[in-house]
């Protein structure tokens, strides 16, 4: 694979860009309930138990207390470890609502490659409909490109029918150089997985931009640079590969800036939960007090909002 130079001050001119765009109320007030059906809600903590998973899956199916009308969307997927993966399930029952689990030593990746394939197979066993995995960036930074493919397509076998996030740590990772070029090598490597003989389904595979661990996470021009390898996948290959920013996109103005530039980017194909999600469980506070103001034209009393 020849890697792909990214210009750095373009690409930060091109993504303040996006930033700039009027949006009308009502446009604003629609793009706010298609972030919402969009979130990943996500407990990932060392105190994490049966019961904050159930609480978590509660609120990722009524996002707000306040009925509306049309009703607020429920958020697309719960993300938790392969040990809350089972609670998760069975809270959500028929929910429309899919359940994401971490895998591969999350966050650091750092075990053997066995340990981590047990790890998936565990999470996907207990339910899990979609595997967020880590990649190895000891190996991508030390160049062996060869490892850090094998231990993707062999993380997307076991995962079975299950979709898989492959996250970057794009603020590990140095430069916009080494972020196209780990965007390219995962989704190279994944699409040589699929689930099945008919090949690789739109929204099968995301790239992600980060764990939410580390800083920087997902900044706007990392998340065009990741958009432009998506957008070059699907030119050659007619597949749409999903994209998952996560880690610092709180308010819902950045939510908003984020589904203009996916749209000037990659299309209208892309505005929808199967291809595009916020890795950010503050992020629906803010998306549940915005959305309030605008249709009610006041901010959410104390409750309206559940807190994250």
């Amino acid at each position: 694979m020849r890697p792909r130079t990214v210009d750095p001050v373009m690409a930060q001119r091109r993504a303040a860009e996006f930033t700039t765009r009027s949006i009308k109320t009502s446009t604003k007030a629609r793009g706010i309930r298609l972030a919402i059906s969009m979130v990943d809600l996500t407990t990932l903590e060392g105190s994490d138990t049966p019961e904050k998973v159930r609480s978590l899956c509660d609120r990722a199916v009524r996002p707000l207390h306040k009925n509306l009308d049309p009703p607020i969307p429920p958020v697309a997927a719960v993300c938790v470890y392969p040990s809350m993966v089972r609670a998760a399930k069975d809270r959500l029952g028929n929910a429309p609502i899919k359940v994401a689990s971490v895998a591969t030593a999350f966050p650091s990746g750092q075990t053997p490659i066995e340990t981590r394939l047990e790890e998936v197979t565990a999470a996907v066993e207990a339910g899990a409909d979609e595997i967020d995995m880590v990649i190895n960036r000891g190996a991508f930074l030390a160049g062996r490109y060869d490892v850090v493919q094998s231990e993707i397509a062999a993380i997307k076998k076991a995962c079975g029918a299950a979709h898989l996030k492959i996250i970057l740590e794009t603020g590990e990772l140095g430069t916009l150089d080494q972020v196209r070029l780990a965007s390219d090598l995962a989704i190279e490597a994944a699409v040589s997985a699929p689930a099945s003989d008919s090949g690789i389904e739109d929204g099968e595979i995301f790239i992600k931009t980060s764990t939410g661990k580390i800083s920087p996470a997902a900044t706007m021009p990392v998340v065009l640079v990741m958009l432009e390898a998506i957008r070059d996948h699907f030119g050659d290959t007619g597949v749409r590969i999903g994209m998952k920013p996560a880690g610092g996109i709180r308010a819902s103005k950045s939510a908003l800036h984020h589904l203009v530039m996916v749209q000037e980017t990659l299309g209208s194909e892309w505005l929808r939960p199967s291809l595009y999600r916020f890795g950010a469980s503050s992020l629906l506070d803010d998306l549940g007090r915005q959305l309030l103001r605008l249709e009610n034209r006041r901010y959410s009393a104390t409750g309206d909002v559940p807190r994250s």
